[in-house]
Parts: C-alpha cells; sequence; structure tokens
C-alpha cells in the first residue's frame, strides 16, 4: 500500500521503516513521510495515496475525512490507541476503515505517570534548576512520603492497571473508579469506590481513561471542590478530561496543592513542535508555567524504546490486515454503540 505518514518526526521515520523492512521482503508498504500534521489544508497531501497514517493531534473531522475519500482513501492507520480525533460517523459513512494501536506499552506511560508524581512531590524540577546556579538551599523543596498515601486511579485500563501495581508497591493505599472493575486488582488490595469518594478520599488523584463526550472536563470546578485541601492531581492520559481554567483557579487558591501534566486539552499547537523561539500565544497554557508546584511535560509518556518499536510493529502490521481484510477487531476502531 501507498501510505502518508502525517506528523512525522525523525523518530517516526525511523521506527516505522524498520518495521517495513522487518515485515517482508520487499517491504509491503511504501511510506511516504510527510512533516505536516493532517488537517483540512494539509489533506490533499494524501492523494496518490491509499492510506494514511496519523497521530494523536491529527484532525480527522467530517471535512478532513471527505477530503481524503475524494482522494481514495480508504484506510486510517493511527499510530497510538486513542481516536477522539476522528469523527467515527463520517468516517464511517464514507467508507474509511479506522484502526488503531490499542496497548503498545502500558508500563511506558504508567512508569512516567510516577515520575511525575515524584517530580512534583519532591520539587525534582526547582531542586534541579538550583543546583544548577549554586543554590544549594532546601527551603522551598519539603515533601512527602508516598507510603500510606491514597492515591485514586481513574480508570484501570491496561495503563491504569499498571500504575495501581506500582503504587501497591510503594505502599499506597489505591482506590480506583471504572465502569468496570479488574478482579486481579481487587484481589492485589485495590479498592473500587465512587468517583466522588475517590475524589474526597485521595491524597493524589490520578487519570487514566480515555477522552470521551462524557469524559470530557470529568475534572471541573465542581469536581476540584471534592477534593482533599492540598492535593494533587496527575494526567496522562487526554488534555481535555481536565477543565484547565478551574484547575488554575483552583491552584490560585491553593486548594489543589501540586499538578502534573503530560497532556494539554488545547497542545496541539505546542507540543512535538520546537516553540522555543515563539512568542507563546496560549495564555492559559503560559498561567500554567507560572506555578511553582506544577510540572509539565510535552505527551511524552509513550515515549520509549519499547513503546515506539511496537506501535510501529502494530501499525504495519494493521495496513497489511487491511489489504488483507484480517485486521484484528481488537484494533479496528468502531462507532460507540447507539450511534
Amino acid at each position: 500500500m501507498k501510505v502518508a505518514v502525517f506528523g512525522t518526526k525523525p523518530y517516526d521515520r525511523r521506527f516505522l521503516e524498520e518495521a517495513n523492512a522487518a515485515a517482508g521482503d520487499p517491504p509491503p508498504h511504501t511510506l511516504t513521510f510527510l512533516a505536516p500534521r493532517l488537517d483540512a489544508v494539509t489533506a490533499p497531501l494524501a492523494a496518490g495515496h491509499d492510506a494514511v497514517c496519523v497521530f494523536v493531534n491529527d484532525s480527522l473531522d467530517a471535512s478532513v475525512l471527505e477530503t481524503l475519500a475524494g482522494a481514495g482513501i480508504r484506510f486510517v492507520a493511527l499510530r497510538c490507541a486513542g481516536f477522539n480525533n476522528v469523527d467515527l460517523a463520517a468516517a464511517a459513512r464514507l467508507g474509511i476503515t479506522v484502526a488503531r494501536v490499542p496497548a503498545y506499552s502500558p508500563h511506558a506511560v504508567a512508569e512516567h505517570t510516577i515520575g511525575l508524581m515524584l517530580a512534583v512531590n519532591r520539587r525534582i524540577h526547582r531542586a534541579f534548576n538550583r543546583v544548577r546556579e549554586g543554590n544549594f538551599e532546601l527551603d522551598g523543596l519539603l515533601g512527602f512520603d508516598m507510603y500510606g498515601r491514597t492515591v485514586g486511579v481513574i480508570g484501570t485500563g491496561q495503563i491504569g492497571a499498571v500504575v495501581c501495581r506500582i503504587l501497591l508497591g510503594f505502599g499506597c493505599r489505591v482506590l480506583a473508579y471504572d465502569v468496570r472493575s479488574n478482579a486481579d486488582l481487587v484481589n492485589a488490595g485495590v479498592a473500587y469506590v465512587s468517583l466522588e469518594e475517590l475524589l474526597s478520599q485521595s491524597d493524589i488523584v490520578t487519570l487514566h481513561c480515555p477522552l470521551t463526550p462524557e469524559t470530557r472536563h470529568l475534572i471541573n470546578a465542581d469536581a476540584l471542590g471534592l477534593m482533599k485541601p492540598g492535593a494533587m492531581l496527575v494526567n496522562s492520559s487526554r488534555g481535555a478530561l481536565l477543565d484547565t481554567r478551574a484547575v488554575i483557579e483552583a491552584l490560585k487558591s491553593r486548594h489543589l496543592g501540586y499538578l502534573a501534566l503530560d497532556v494539554y486539552e488545547e497542545e496541539a499547537e505546542l507540543f512535538f513542535q520546537d516553540r522555543s523561539s515563539d512568542i507563546l500565544k496560549d495564555d492559559v497554557f503560559a498561567r500554567l508555567l507560572t506555578f511553582p508546584n506544577v510540572v509539565i511535560t510535552a505527551h511524552q509518556a509513550f515515549f520509549t524504546q519499547e513503546a515506539l518499536e511496537r506501535i510501529a510493529e502494530t501499525t504495519i502490521a494493521n495496513l497489511t490486515g487491511f489489504e488483507a481484510q484480517s485486521v484484528p477487531d481488537t484494533n479496528m476502531v468502531s462507532l460507540p454503540r447507539g450511534k
């Protein structure tokens, strides 16, 4: 197949080419690597290809999908697990099949999540900058023991489950909220509770659920009001799970004690790009950067050798499977029930 790969970074090209080469001799697919993200302006670049390969911040709304369909595109290969950026109803109407990478490395995201907790708790970001400037004072760097703390995990899919097990290893009391419970986690000591109970009892709340209309702004002013004064909030899932303006107000009032993010609801214009010489136009994001008790990384939780290898291998396998009409059901993306 001829595949237009949008939003290409050097690491995307490296791992996809290696996976494509490993899949056959000659490689089964012709990959055209394009630097721009996919949107209404760049969609015509897909002309002459059979499929597109996209990432989390590419836009596949109805107008983009119509352009792709008109160019002969019949397959969208997502090199990520989430698909909230795809208009599935439009894809179905246009006869475009969508497949994703449902599980690449839950350990990569889970371990980064724990790293964020430790960094913001122990003020590692501030300590690093102090030492570089020759300041070896400890004032302002006081943290707390993770051992014995109550941590609430919202979403116990593959990533959330790994987070739970790591936290149990720290000696934390782990609460969980999900539409379905995981018996193995319950046996390991995780307690499933209501969302309200989780928010009100947890010293740390960490998010590991998909972005859907029901979970958009799951953490809003009301949810923040239920959290313990001084609690920590961590999000390495999808940015729009948080109402960022409400989070800022909670930080300003000191009700929210710590915030650690790997995602941001308006990240598409910021992340995966070098903006160091630009004027930052996003006033909300700029305000987040002013807080000493906030740590932000730029959507890098997935970014490990193992995860990128798995993403590339599954993406190539999905492309090959589409040609052979044998994409695994677990990788296929379909409309939610009732749509």
